[in-house]
Order: structure tokens, then C-alpha cells, then sequence
């Protein structure tokens, strides 16, 4: 392998949940230098920040930066059971494909613009995000035809690509795969998954509600792995 100085760096969107974890140890086994950004946007679950900052220190990342940015109503932008007073919506059926109310609206369009403009900022030219189309909740933008089209428009709105300097490209590399491959990958990577959080609702003490959908799909996705989830759960025995 090369050099570290040598190595291509890569602006990775670490949200401190399983996926985007999942995610930072598949850019660096790929051999990038890793720069984490998080974004506290007013999500009520605001403990993954904390996990953002474990799961970061954890693979050795020494440029992790957290953005803040007010997706609330408050701060003109809403409404989202994440951001906002409305319930997060608890045992939904697996094959509802509805918009949930935790949609943040545009929330990965906004945190890939950021993630744009930094990794110009420090020439790199590699964008990784964890977003999946085949276990998830239904947000429009987890899609694969949402990542083609951002990856367009970077190579269109940024002075580095229009002077010719590099190409960007948009890696998910998550997307066509089930919650279970997703885990197995992970721990293959070495990923503690210990370190990360995935509740919508959160306890005060910090433990999972089990039934939200990202807690259902996390716990159906360590089911399929044949692995055992570490963090702790309030609704699950």
C-alpha cells in the first residue's frame, strides 16, 4: 500500500447509527483517508452524536467535525417526528412503504451539500454515505436514482469538476444490500457495533425503544446476521 500521504482522502457522513459506521470501515479497508462529518440538526435523538464521535475515535479518524444545522420547525424547516413534537411511529408492518413521519425533508440532500462543499474545500473527490434501498423506512432519499442524481449535480455545481480537476463520485456502497449483509459486512471490518445508536425515541437514560423502525430493522438485520446486538433496549427483552 501506499504511503498515507499518498492515499486518496474521502468525506464520510457518520451519523454514529450501524450504517453509516458500516460504511466509514468499508471506505478505510478501501484505503481512503477518512475526514467523519456529522450534522446536529435538532433530531431529538440527539445521542447519536455521541456514538458518531466513539464510532470515530474508535477507527482512528483524526478530522471528525459536527455541523450545525436546525432542520426543526423552529429553525424554518420541519415538521419531523425527528425534529419536532410528533410521536415517532412505533411497530410499523414491514411492507409499509409509506413516507413516515420521521422524514426530515430533504435532510441527505442538505448533508450531501455540506459534504460537497467540504470535500472541495479539501480536494477530495470521494463522497461516502450509508444509505440503503432495501431495508429501510421508505425515504425518498435513500434511493439509488437520488444518489446517480446528486453525484450529476456535483459534477456540474463545483469548481473543481467544471476546471477539470477530478470527478466526484457518490459512494453508497450499502444500497442493494439487506440489513443482515450490512451487519455481517461490518463485523467482517471489525465494526464495534457496541459503540453505535440507532433509536428514533430514546429513553433519557440513553436505551432503545425496540420499536421504532429503525430499531425493528436493526434487530431484524443482527437476527439474519446470527449475531447479537450490544446496545441496550428498553422495549425488548
Amino acid at each position: 500500500m501506499s504511503a498515507k500521504s499518498d492515499r486518496k482522502s474521502a468525506v464520510v457522513l457518520l451519523s454514529g447509527g450501524l450504517d453509516s459506521a458500516t460504511v466509514l470501515a468499508i471506505a478505510q479497508d478501501a484505503g481512503f483517508v477518512c475526514h467523519a462529518l456529522s450534522f446536529d440538526y435538532g433530531q431529538r435523538h440527539r445521542f447519536e452524536l455521541e456514538s458518531a464521535r466513539r464510532v470515530a475515535a474508535a477507527a482512528g479518524v483524526t478530522d471528525h467535525r459536527v455541523v450545525g444545522i436546525d432542520l426543526s420547525a423552529a429553525g424554518g424547516f420541519g415538521l419531523s417526528a425527528l425534529t419536532d413534537r410528533i410521536d415517532v411511529p412505533k411497530d410499523r408492518q414491514a411492507d409499509e412503504r409509506n413516507i413516515p413521519a420521521t422524514y426530515v425533508p430533504a435532510r441527505n440532500t442538505i448533508f450531501l451539500s455540506v459534504a460537497l462543499g467540504y470535500a472541495e474545500v479539501i480536494g477530495s473527490f470521494d463522497i461516502f454515505i450509508g444509505v440503503n434501498a432495501v431495508d429501510y423506512s421508505g425515504y425518498p432519499d435513500c434511493r439509488e436514482v437520488f444518489i446517480e442524481a446528486f453525484q450529476n449535480l456535483a459534477n456540474l455545481a463545483t469548481a473543481a469538476a467544471v476546471e477539470g480537476r477530478g470527478r466526484f463520485a457518490v459512494h453508497a456502497p450499502l444500497i442493494r444490500m439487506s440489513k443482515g449483509q450490512i451487519i455481517r459486512t461490518g463485523l467482517a471490518l471489525g465494526v464495534d457495533y457496541s459503540l453505535t445508536h440507532s433509536c428514533y425515541d430514546p429513553s433519557h437514560d440513553c436505551l432503545a425503544c425496540g420499536r421504532c423502525d429503525a430499531c425493528r430493522l436493526r434487530l431484524a438485520g443482527f437476527e439474519a446476521a446470527g449475531a447479537h446486538d450490544p446496545v441496550r433496549y428498553r422495549d425488548v427483552s
